[in-house]
């Protein structure tokens, strides 16, 4: 019973630690939070490998039995799988947080912080109910912001941090006004309480859709879904290991999650699967033509998890929360790996994350460049690599449920192939663009390590959680060979492209603009921005100063101070004029009494 609790508070009691006393001793702080996630992780196996945890669960919340929120765990197979590659892809980016961030002045606080991260995330996964996962969902939103403006002093970093603050709490809105009305229809936030009162929901089609879409705005925050998706490649202005966190299976991973665990809600709804489906293949394709024209090497990682959590959100709308989990678990492995070898590229070239200062470094990083490769390989579906079970189980769904949604499926797959070796072709072949680039070296083994490991769980997650998804996915067999088939054909030809295009290259010989500029999402918002909230703000501002401060406040409070200002000129201090003041009063009343 102690196991689940072990996992969630060992982050919690590690940031409080360092928080409170640590802060002068920046070695001992980095230890005690990479221990307390392997506590974490160490635990999250032992629940793994056993049937039948329970823990102890009590009254949080209590309101006459109106409405009753208990803080309890959730430990069935999805938890507990996702616990474990929560906790053991952190542990990992933990330990190479030792080297990247080893001579950083704000390190203690940098633990700190990502001890915080989580212990919240830990807490979505084994939340019970909505509001205990509404709770540790918003702290995921603050923690992530201060990592990712862990540099403040950067005006990009700060702004970045506010961007994805902001950005989120819009879906997360929509995401409680959901939340109330699910609790509104069954009197109940617990998860295992709802599904039985289902039935008040599904009497009521056009409730139950809102409901639905509405839950699943905070997965379009979170899970930076379009519209909502400009927040995430702005992220990347954090220190690398928190890119690598946030993009692998925690954050993002967090809204599709969240959409799988109250999958009996929005499956109940054909109309939301619909529009979810919908906006997760508009996410995957737009990302990935980004992607395509992108020069920051965490960038064009960034837009690719853009495209691959598509994918996932995807396969929520087509009902399948078996092919949406298998990829997400994949899709953590590889694109931490991503990440992390991009942040040994970043790190030992002086933090440059420009590819066109890069190019010949797999001579000069061969660890980095090997397992780099694997990520990339992975990431674009390349048999045997864990992305190619996943990704091709998505698609063949697509293939046999809606087959618009397969044809754009299988148009981002030719792009992540085309964006994915460009990236490897600019980075890692040709000469050296730079003079930084020429005198490279390989990172120490305390971040080669992780990405070893990491390499090596690309290369096999595929097939370890190939017969527990893959197969049990309702797929014909003709189907399970036409369709990986045929994502290998697109795979070749994206792949070749790239290579005839940017081969021995100096520069981009493509420059499409509208692509470059990422649509221009960015100018749009901050063009609405403007003629909305800021107009807004100038007219408040406008009616504030003039009409009530000068007008109500100003005008009552100087008229107030004329007045005193008049009377304040018969209070002379002179006997002689009070007795004239006081005869003239009693003149005017003789008056007013006689003639009145």
């Amino acid at each position: 019973m102690i196991l689940p609790w072990l996992i969630l508070l060992a982050p919690l009691a590690s940031a409080i630690v360092i928080t409170l006393f640590t802060l002068r001793w920046k070695a001992l702080s980095s230890f005690i939070s990479v221990a307390a996630v392997l506590i974490s992780f160490i635990c999250s196996c032992l629940i793994f490998t056993q049937s039948g945890i329970s823990a102890r669960q009590f009254t949080w919340i209590d309101f006459g039995g109106v409405f009753k929120v208990p803080f309890g765990f959730l430990l069935d197979n999805l938890s507990k799988t996702m616990l474990v590659v929560v906790s053991g892809v952190g542990s990992l980016i933990h330990i190479y947080s030792l080297g990247y961030m080893r001579d950083d002045e704000g390190k203690s606080r940098y633990f700190a912080a990502l001890s915080l991260f989580m212990f919240a995330m830990l807490g979505i996964v084994l939340a019970n109910n909505f509001v205990m996962l509404f709770i540790f969902w918003e702290l995921v939103g603050f923690t992530s912001y201060v990592l990712i403006g862990h540099w403040f002093d950067r005006d990009a970093a700060a702004s970045a941090a506010k961007k994805a603050f902001i950005t989120t709490r819009i879906g997360d809105f929509g995401f409680m006004l959901g939340i109330l009305m699910v609790w509104m229809a069954t009197g109940s936030v617990v998860f295992s309480d709802i599904a039985p009162r289902l039935s008040t929901l599904t009497g009521h089609p056009a409730f139950l859709t809102i409901a639905a879409l509405l839950i699943f705005c905070g997965a379009v925050g979170k899970s930076a879904q379009f519209p909502l998706h400009v927040w995430l490649p702005d992220a990347m202005e954090g220190p690398t290991p928190i890119s690598a966190l946030i993009h692998a299976a925690t954050m993002v991973a967090a809204g599709v999650y969240m959409l799988v665990r109250v999958a009996f809600i929005i499956q109940a709804s054909p109309t939301a699967l619909l529009v979810i489906a919908w906006i997760g293949t508009i996410t995957a394709v737009l990302a990935a033509l980004i992607a395509t024209q992108q020069n920051d090497i965490k960038r064009i990682l960034a837009y690719s998890t853009l495209s691959q959590l598509g994918y996932m959100v995807m396969a929520v709308g087509l009902a399948s929360n078996e092919a949406a989990m298998f990829h997400l678990f994949t899709h953590a492995f590889f694109k931490a790996l991503l990440f992390l070898a991009a942040g040994s590229v970043i790190f030992m070239i002086h933090h440059e994350q420009n590819i066109w200062k890069m190019g010949g470094l797999s001579r000069k990083l061969p660890i980095t460049f090997v397992t780099f490769v694997v990520g990339a390989l992975a990431l674009i579906g390349c048999p045997p690599f864990s992305g190619f079970f996943s990704k091709d189980a998505i698609l063949a769904l697509a293939y046999e449920r809606n087959m618009p949604i397969f044809v754009m499926g299988l148009f981002t797959a030719f792009l992540t192939a085309f964006y994915v070796v460009r990236l490897l072709v600019i980075v890692f072949f040709g000469k050296p663009r730079s003079e930084i680039a020429s005198e490279s070296r390989e990172s120490p083994f305390v971040m080669t390590g992780p990405l070893i490991v990491l390499a090596l769980l690309a290369t096999i997650g595929g097939f370890a959680f190939f017969a527990r998804n893959f197969l049990a996915l309702p797929i014909e067999k003709e189907v399970a060979i036409f369709v990986p088939a045929l994502a290998i054909i697109v795979l070749i030809l994206g792949s070749g492209l790239a290579i005839a295009l940017y081969r021995n290259r100096a520069r981009d010989p493509l420059d499409v603009e509208l692509l470059r500029r990422k649509f221009y999402f960015d100018e749009f918002y901050g063009w609405l921005i403007d003629w909305t909230q800021e107009l807004l703000a100038h007219i408040c501002a406008f009616f504030d100063r003039w009409i009530i401060d000068a007008g109500a406040v100003g005008g009552t409070s100087g008229g107030t101070w004329g007045i005193g200002a008049l009377l304040r000129l018969v209070q002379v201090g002179n006997l002689q004029a009070y007795a004239f003041l006081f005869g003239l009063g009693i003149v005017a009343l003789i008056y007013f009494a006689v003639f009145r």
